[in-house]
């Protein structure tokens, strides 16, 4: 029997949408639990997005709190102006930080939820003694820097060992997963233990994304079990 209690948020990613015409775009979500907004700098991941003054000025206008998701180098320095943008949420990856107890200390000083994302291939072990100091963990099921790729499976697992984790812990901490997110990967991630889900095409891809917000919404609900979640684990609240 599914544990009504749990929540799945869903988090649309603008990656896939209309960069014509954002403002827009954001109102097309307005059920959403929040927007995602990759920031991608050419060097961490080869892509270049978009960058603090655009997000700033898409803080004033979204109708759902934003998640910064920052694929950039120096992100020591960077993130913590992201927080004072009045975002939601700040994620930065593990990889690019050379204090990441210090960051995450820092983006929740300033008002922020603390995000740390790992790519594919950085084992979440080393980092678990962490997880008092977070507010989301970010597992990516995609190499970042694209949209439209498809999910790894082989994140699964991980993210499996990262709700043990985080049960065992008995810290409030969500566990999003971010690449490759349709209706039918997003009931294996939730039955693995996510319970945040970003999502690009499978959103702005459909002719209605607030349909496919809750049709996505509907399928992840649907996978959580007294067995796979804690009913405490939920999503960042808004700041």
């Amino acid at each position: 029997m599914p544990n009504s209690s749990l929540k799945c948020c869903i988090y649309p990613s603008i990656l896939s949408a209309d960069f014509v015409n954002l403002e827009a775009e954001l109102a097309r979500i307005s059920n959403a639990d929040a927007v995602h907004v990759d920031v991608m700098d050419n060097h961490f991941v080869p892509n270049l997005t978009i960058g603090l003054p655009v997000v700033e000025r898409l803080q004033k206008v979204s109708p759902v709190p934003l998640d910064a998701h920052l694929m950039i180098s120096n992100v020591d320095r960077w993130a913590p102006q992201f927080a004072d943008a009045g975002l939601s949420s700040v994620t930065f990856h593990v990889e690019a930080s050379n204090a990441p107890i210090k960051l995450a200390r820092e983006l929740r000083a300033r008002g922020a939820k603390a995000g740390m994302a790992l790519r594919p291939a950085t084992p979440v072990e080393p980092y678990l003694d962490m997880l008092p100091e977070l507010d989301m963990l970010l597992i990516m099921t995609v190499e970042p820097g694209f949209g439209g790729q498809t999910f790894l499976d082989v994140m699964l697992p991980k993210i499996r060992r990262a709700r043990a984790a985080v049960e065992g812990s008995g810290v409030d901490v969500a566990i999003q997963v971010d690449g490759g997110i349709t209706e039918e990967t997003i009931t294996r991630a939730a039955e693995a233990g996510a319970n945040v889900f970003v999502a690009g095409s499978a959103v702005y891809g459909r002719p209605s994304p607030a349909d496919a917000i809750e049709s996505l919404r509907a399928n992840g609900q649907l996978a959580f079990t007294p067995t796979t979640l804690h009913p405490n684990n939920t999503a960042p609240q808004p700041a």
